[in-house]
């Protein structure tokens, strides 16, 4: 492959725009270089401030110093939040609120996978992929509804679920199931939130490249996944959270229980 062509093939980066401009955020997952760091980024360079919850504490005050050394201590705080635990959950809402003084957005990025074929599985890996993927999404997702309810000044809520919600793949059952689960919990949110002005939506990502991501799959699975993308390449963490940006933002305001495809399989 010609240089050229590579270069055709690296996106590039998308500046800020304004478009989430003095909106306060929770976003969960978000330590890290995964979906959940990049769209911390990506929504402060968008004005936002926000509050980023994650599992691995030491990796999320790494995250939260870094991001507010470049945008500002007074724009991004945050929280160790395990999503399976519904204290920490509230705990992370109601920093969220006393941080920023209100509730905009809320992105749940949190979840799990793996690889493991059915008859191998035993009912604790499938427990926790669960748990962690679809009840977190869950949780944070009634806790974000009672804040947003409350509060009477609507506001958006971006799940982040997965091709593989629709599409078969071996060794994913259990994520399969959960992100499935995220995409129904996803629709009937939002026709519950509507009558208070909140929209619910989310993506699906394909693939999207993280050091996390190569740890826990293998390097014949992910070289397999790759092949099927029209692009011939993985998507970057960011271009998943620029779709994120956008459900969040005005301009997709007459969207809501919508799961939009971020990914490149069907071209």
């Amino acid at each position: 492959m010609s240089s050229v062509e590579e270069s055709d093939r690296t996106p590039r980066y998308t500046p800020g725009h304004g478009l989430l401009e003095d909106r306060a955020a929770v976003i969960t997952a978000a330590a890290g270089a995964g979906i959940g760091g990049a769209t911390a980024r990506r929504f402060l360079e968008e004005g936002a401030r926000v509050v980023i919850g994650d599992a691995h504490a030491r990796r999320l005050g790494e995250a939260q110093s870094a991001l507010a050394a470049e945008f500002g201590a007074d724009r991004v705080t945050s929280l160790p939040c395990d999503v399976t635990d519904e204290d920490q959950v509230r705990a992370l809402f109601a920093h969220a609120e006393h941080a920023h003084g209100r509730l905009d957005i809320v992105v749940n990025n949190a979840g799990l996978g793996g690889t493991a074929d059915l008859v191998d599985m035993g009912d604790d890996q499938w427990g926790r992929v669960l748990d962690v993927t679809l009840n977190g999404t869950f949780r944070c997702t009634r806790a974000a509804l009672r804040s947003l309810k409350a509060a009477g000044s609507g506001g958006v809520i971006v799940n982040n679920a997965s091709v593989v919600g629709w599409r078969a793949q071996r060794g994913q059952a259990h994520y399969a199931a959960a992100k499935a689960g995220v995409m129904a919990l996803t629709r009937c949110a939002a026709l519950e939130a509507a009558e208070f002005g909140v929209r619910v939506n989310a993506v699906a990502p394909s693939l999207a490249m993280h050091p996390h991501l190569v740890k826990v799959t293998s390097g014949e699975l992910l070289a397999e996944l790759t092949a099927r993308e029209a692009f011939g390449r993985y998507a970057e963490p960011w271009e998943v959270a620029n779709v994120i940006v956008f459900l969040a933002s005005g301009y997709s305001s007459y969207m809501t229980g919508e799961t939009v495809s971020v990914s490149s399989q069907h071209a």
